[in-house]
């Protein structure tokens, strides 16, 4: 809990959808914490831009000048070395942030809950902080899909990104609530919206959830 309300943190595979799930939670009143916003941000500060360019020179950037995610994302994916450096630098300014959202609407009553989308809540531990975990299944297939179109990785690609996180059928076993993906948007809504619901009553906060929000 923080400031009286619940943190829930959302846990799948890469594609799985963990944004979209964060958006409907926002509709529903939740004030969520997006890490790869955070990421970005941290990326472009001068501190960390200084450090990229003093390891790897203008490798780091694109012709226009903005942090090279691709090719840092490239580096990090072929070398723990370069991994745990470029973690170091980033993720404590990642928590700043988090922080700092946390607190400036602790005070808003339109806020019942905290959303933490980070793709790595089980492997930097923060799942310990959180009040539930939900995780978001999701097949292969549609998720390859997605990173495919969005990112415009291959299966290879995605199996090799997955491997540096922990196992789904972990992950979903240490999960407080699962949501099933469907096609039917209004279901998963529902299915969305009645977690929330639990976890909330959980929490003995139901009575601040209105439903009719959405």
């Amino acid at each position: 809990m923080y400031a009286g309300k619940p943190i829930i943190g959302l846990a799948g595979g890469i594609g799985s959808g963990k944004s979209h799930v964060a958006a409907l939670l926002r509709e529903m009143g939740c004030r969520v914490i997006d890490s790869d916003a955070q990421v970005r941000a941290a990326y472009e500060t001068e501190p960390v831009r200084r450090q990229l360019r003093n390891w790897w020179g203008e490798e780091a950037f694109t012709p226009d000048g903005r942090v090279d995610r691709r090719a840092i994302g490239r580096r990090v994916f072929s070398d723990a070395g370069d991994r745990e450096r470029v973690e170091r630098l980033i993720h404590p300014l990642v928590a700043a942030d988090r922080g700092r959202e946390m607190a400036e609407a602790a005070a808003d009553k339109m806020v019942l809950a905290f959303v933490w989308d980070t793709p790595l809540l089980f492997e930097k531990g923060l799942n310990r902080e959180c009040d539930a975990v939900v995780f978001i299944e999701s097949p292969w297939h549609v998720r390859l899909q997605r990173v495919a179109d969005s990112r415009g990785w291959s299966d290879d690609e995605l199996r090799r990104r997955e491997n540096f996180q922990w196992p789904l059928d972990k992950k979903r076993s240490f999960s407080d609530y699962v949501l099933q993906s469907t096609a039917d948007a209004e279901e998963f809504r529902s299915q969305v919206r009645q977690t929330l619901s639990r976890i909330l009553a959980n929490q003995h906060l139901s009575g601040t959830f209105d439903s009719g929000r959405t």
